[in-house]
């Protein structure tokens, strides 16, 4: 019974959440061609989280193909029964760095920025995180997905080892 909300939960409850909104500009012949950059955030807090952006000449088109593209690029993270991750692990997107690690039960989510609502959609209620290098949200965000997306279980290890379960105790 368990199993069936998780998978209802996996189709229809996807968060948004819109990070950043910038006014960027192109310089053309004509003069100074503006249009807008939306970082967007989705996520179904049970393990599946992704990051988009979107850029086009109004907000709302913006955030919108953000959000398709947030959709394209979802990847799926380990969860332990705690709600944390199963081990420390650093990540990485251009100069920012960022440092995971597992906390006790109840200690919630400490971390800041895009990070936080990176790991807050993810579903993870459980972890300390640092930013390091770079204050880029979109770096920060990405560099978030790159170390979950690194995150090995007890089974994965198990299985490239070619041991068994038992033997990595």
């Amino acid at each position: 019974m368990k199993k069936k909300n998780v998978k209802n939960k996996d189709e229809n409850n996807w968060e948004e959440k819109v990070v950043q909104v910038k006014r960027v500009t192109k310089v053309v012949k004509g003069g100074k061609k503006l249009s807008f950059r939306a970082i967007i955030i989705i996520g179904n807090e049970n393990g599946h989280i992704g990051v988009g952006v979107g850029k086009a000449s109004d907000v709302i088109g913006a955030v919108k193909k953000g959000v398709t593209d947030a959709k394209k690029h979802i990847i799926v993270i380990p969860l332990t029964k705690y709600f944390s991750i199963p081990h420390p692990i650093n990540g990485t997107s251009g100069a920012a760095k960022i440092m995971l690690r597992p906390s006790a039960t109840g200690s919630g989510v400490i971390a800041g920025g895009s990070t936080r609502t990176v790991l807050e959609l993810a579903g993870i209620k459980n972890i300390l995180a640092k930013q390091l290098g770079s204050s880029n949200t979109l770096n920060n965000a990405r560099a978030v997905l790159n170390a979950l997306n690194n995150l090995q279980t007890f089974q994965d290890t198990a299985k490239f080892r070619d041991i068994e379960l038992e033997q990595l105790y």
